[in-house]
């Protein structure tokens, strides 16, 4: 599959003049990770562990990220969002706590490479539950409950007045996320751009308070428009609660299953009839993952006008997904014979977070004036 072309969005002039990454002391294997003569910008994304991940997250967000790693100006912390997921599955912790290990083997599978990435366990950072206490006195409860993400999220888990408070706070601990690690870069979809908002103005008031303290972030989007997949049922997103998922670790048989299944044209029936390319799942899915694009538009053309049938184009996806994830499952079956190694990287990385955010925590205090013992 071609790498995504990512580009930057800009706000205001005044906000921009926030954009600056801060400088940290690295000593070790954090220092040889660095190089003394260049500042990095520092890139947060991640994950809520609640599944396993799917190719509607690779083309969203997974294939920048392998894309950003291997640019050397970039020092990128991907957070496992373990508290996060709590807030809508409070009552099924181990769900939670089980899909950690899962959502590591997704992300060594797809090519994350533990020596340009730092693999972060939200829980075990303690910055990430200090921070969201400052930022939740700068935004009122309306703001929160008017965050379109936000409103979308509740509508879909069904929430009504029963809505928990963490849920609608989530903004605020993504605020401490990103802050916590001094961000300037944030890869996000369409759909989380609200949430990213939202940090900038907790941001942009706390600044304001108390002085430049904390840096602000900048969106990170994918320009190509099918980053967000619709699920193989035709139906929304490709959704982990909605049973519509392609998984990264699904093999070839379950693919090519998943594949059959798909939404073509209803009034495609003969090979000669004329087909509509518009709202075709598969051709929605090949121009995802189908790196000949001249070839692609010379399907699209003979299918308008007929002769070519549903049958060869769900094989052509199929080899073409299968390519894609054939060397991803052969990584995954060596770290689930290594989990020991998986769960190092994971040490690893969370304990570097834990060094650069406690930094973050005592500027934050110094600066509101915190009673220090």
């Amino acid at each position: 599959m071609d790498k995504k072309k990512v580009v930057l969005t800009g706000e205001d002039a005044v906000r921009q003049s926030h954009d600056k990454t801060p400088k940290v002391a690295l000593t070790g294997e954090d220092a040889s990770r660095q190089s003394p003569a260049k500042t990095m910008k520092i890139v947060l994304t991640g994950d809520r562990p609640s599944g396993n991940l799917h190719i509607g997250h690779y083309v969203g967000s997974l294939a920048t990220r392998l894309q950003l790693q291997g640019d050397p100006n970039y020092e990128i912390y991907i957070l496992i969002a373990d508290l996060q997921a709590l807030t809508d599955n409070a009552h099924q912790p181990a769900k939670v706590k089980n899909a950690v290990m899962e959502l590591m083997l997704d992300y060594l599978a797809v090519g994350l490479d533990p020596q340009r990435v730092h693999f972060v366990l939200q829980s075990a950072v303690p910055a990430l539950t200090e921070l969201p206490m400052y930022y939740m006195n700068l935004v009122s409860q309306a703001r929160l409950e008017r965050n379109p993400t936000v409103k979308n999220e509740i509508k879909s888990k069904g929430f009504h007045k029963d809505v928990p408070v963490g849920f609608v706070n989530y903004p605020i601990s993504q605020a401490a996320d990103i802050t916590a690690f001094g961000a300037s870069v944030v890869p996000v979809g369409a759909d989380q751009a609200p949430m990213l908002e939202q940090t900038r103005e907790i941001v942009h008031t706390f600044n304001q308070l108390y002085g430049e303290t904390l840096v602000m972030p900048t969106a990170l989007l994918p320009t190509k428009a099918c980053c967000r997949l619709v699920g193989v049922d035709g139906n929304g997103k490709m959704s982990k609660s909605l049973g519509n998922c392609i998984y990264l670790k699904d093999d070839a048989t379950t693919v090519a299953q998943k594949v059959w299944q798909m939404y073509t044209d209803p009034n495609h029936v003969k090979i000669t009839d004329p087909g509509q390319v518009e709202g075709n799942v598969v051709f929605m899915y090949l121009d995802a993952f189908y790196s000949d694009q001249k070839h692609l538009a010379e399907l699209k053309d003979q299918y308008r006008r007929g002769g070519l049938g549903d049958v060869a184009l769900k094989k052509l996806l199929t080899a073409t997904l299968n390519n894609l994830l054939a060397p991803m499952r052969e990584r995954r079956a060596y770290y689930e014979q290594h989990r020991d190694e998986v769960l190092g990287y994971l040490r690893a990385g969370t304990q570097h977070a834990i060094n650069i955010t406690n930094q973050t925590v005592q500027r934050v205090r110094n600066a509101i004036g915190i009673f220090q013992l």
